[in-house]
């Protein structure tokens, strides 16, 4: 299988770890604190903080405009919009 050198990059998970350079044949590896895989944001730490945030201020955004679109407030007609 042949890999995109300069896409390939190094994710350190263990906490002691001396940070090595690696190397794929003569190129040496882009070390990185956090990568995206299957839409899933993974970080050194296993730490989810970073993915969890926009979405939340996203659906915040979202929740902000539908309340300004709809003119009441009665929870039988706000409750099937959420």
């Amino acid at each position: 299988m042949k890999f995109n050198k300069r896409k390939c990059k190094v994710l350190h998970l263990v906490r002691n770890n001396p940070m090595d350079q690696y190397m794929l044949g003569t190129t040496q590896l882009e070390s990185s604190f956090a990568e995206k895989d299957l839409g899933v944001l993974v970080d050194t730490k296993l730490n989810m903080s970073q993915q969890c945030a926009p979405v939340a201020k996203k659906a915040t955004g979202i929740l902000g405009c539908l309340r300004a679109s709809i003119a009441t407030r009665l929870r039988e007609v706000m409750l099937p919009h959420y």
